[in-house]
């Protein structure tokens, strides 16, 4: 399938909502909760068995985002879009066969290793398509289409719950849900695969032109847009024209702090993510207003919403005040957030409320800049097989997030302990990440001119050079 070329005329702003169909749909994945009980009692699963598949899913997304990072390079977004479509969908569908049978490994398979395939390469298909349609906005651009993953979540919550309540909670029930889930996404999708398109070349239409850089007409000019610079735009930055490959860049100390960066962040919000309800319950259980059940999961509610306006909001402001400034904030303030929480949380709801909405915030903006931040180190040659390969940070942090929080609360509990004393040793371990997370971001610097590629006249005089020299 070869990439689909965008006509003359064509707007680059149909390319977003391209990528949130894609998104939206494959964001599913945050309200895998809600199957949880359901197939506890249906099945007689204990919570750590219900978890496998969005634990296997998670893993499964880095990996599949690592390992076909590259194909998704060189068979383009439209390709990309297909395969996440299929995997995606076909993983419910296969669910639905384990729900009916009550054979729950097929659930696992299904949702776990399918689905978490096509979660992986549906979540970078139009990343760097996306730069490339607007490189005087990386961050806004990707942020758009990422805000879709952190929020499908808002959508298919609520909708799932419908759905059991219509069917029925039972393995009956929760097949014929599944069943639904897999048909109605294949649709959904379906409008990103027609409708995403790859620039023809030179500069989009719309975009920002930089001063100082050669006009280009004729082909070039795209949708006959007047005449626009022939570099590629970007931010004003230090590391315009860079351009390293994706097997160059696993071997620059730049892609491996950013790494650590990424696990750190998302570590410290999947922490809370994964137990807001049972940890908001836990927080205010001694005091003279208890959080009830629906309390607790309109927090959960609010927590995606935090989760999916970050993605947009931060990382647009990280296309004016730079990508290492707005991870400052994140590490940083994030680390402050948490030590608020652990320390005058139990008193103060809407200090708890409002400090683990500026953390979920932040754990969607590191998510929606990182594309960004790659593109102005290593450029557009190659970013979205190695944004693929940077997600593994997220498979090491879907285990040690939620591992940290629930082994320390069990154990607190086994202990005797009860209330916000569960959580303390584990934020104060979330904090110590953050740091980490922050000296690593401190160390980044411009990638060393032995990994780039070289410039087309660059490659053309050293050909002419080697024949001279044998």
């Amino acid at each position: 399938m070869s990439p689909p070329v965008a006509p003359p005329g064509w707007s680059r702003w149909l390319v977003p909502p391209a990528a949130l169909s894609v998104h939206l749909s494959i964001g599913q994945a945050y309200a895998w909760s809600v199957f949880k009980p359901p197939l506890e009692s249906a099945l007689g699963l204990s919570g750590t068995q219900s978890a496998l598949p969005f634990q296997l899913a998670i893993v499964m997304l880095g990996l599949s985002a690592a390992f076909g990072g590259t194909l998704v390079e060189r068979n383009g977004p439209r390709w990309a879009m297909t395969v996440s479509l299929v995997c995606f969908s076909s993983g419910f569908l296969i669910s639905a066969l384990g729900a009916t049978t009550e054979q729950y490994w097929l659930i696992v398979l299904g949702y776990g290793f399918v689905g978490g395939t096509g979660l992986g390469i549906g979540y970078i298909s139009p990343v760097s398509t996306l730069i490339k349609w607007f490189p005087d906005r990386p961050g806004a651009a990707t942020g758009i289409a990422i805000m879709g993953f952190g929020g499908g979540a808002l959508i298919a919550s609520p909708w799932s719950a419908q759905m059991l309540k219509a069917f029925g909670s039972d393995s009956s029930g929760i097949a014929l849900a599944f069943l639904v889930h897999g048909l109605s996404y294949a649709v959904f999708m379906t409008l990103g695969v027609l409708l995403v398109r790859v620039p023809r070349g030179g500069v989009p239409r719309g975009a920002v032109p930089r001063e100082g850089t050669p006009a280009v007409s004729g082909p070039d000019a795209l949708d006959g847009a007047p005449a626009a610079p022939a570099a590629v735009l970007a931010a004003p930055g230090p590391l315009d024209g860079v351009q390293v490959s994706a097997r160059a860049a696993v071997r620059t100390p730049q892609f491996w702090l950013l790494w650590v960066v990424l696990c750190m962040n998302v570590t410290a919000g999947i922490g809370i993510l994964e137990k807001a309800a049972p940890m908001i319950t836990d927080f205010f259980a001694d005091s003279s207003t208890p959080v009830t059940a629906s309390a607790a999961a309109g927090f959960v509610a609010l927590l995606s919403a935090a989760n999916m306006a970050g993605r947009i909001g931060w990382s647009s402001a990280s296309d004016v005040i730079g990508r290492k400034n707005v991870y400052r904030i994140y590490l940083g303030a994030g680390a402050l957030m948490y030590a608020l929480i652990a320390w005058l949380g139990d008193s103060s709801k809407p200090l708890f409320v409002l400090a683990a909405l500026v953390i979920l915030s932040f754990y969607g903006g590191g998510f929606a800049t990182i594309p960004a931040y790659l593109k102005d180190l290593f450029g557009t040659h190659q970013v979205g097989a190695i944004h693929g390969r940077l997600l593994t940070a997220w498979s090491t942090a879907g285990v040690l997030g939620p591992l940290i929080v629930n082994r320390i609360a069990d154990h607190q509990e086994a202990a005797g302990r009860h209330g916000s004393s569960l959580y303390g040793l584990s934020f104060m371990i979330m904090i110590g990440l953050l740091a980490v997370g922050f000296v690593a971001n401190e160390f980044v610097r411009p990638v060393h001119a032995r990994h780039h590629v070289p410039a087309p006249r660059e490659a053309a005089d050293v050909a002419r050079q080697q024949p001279e020299s044998a």
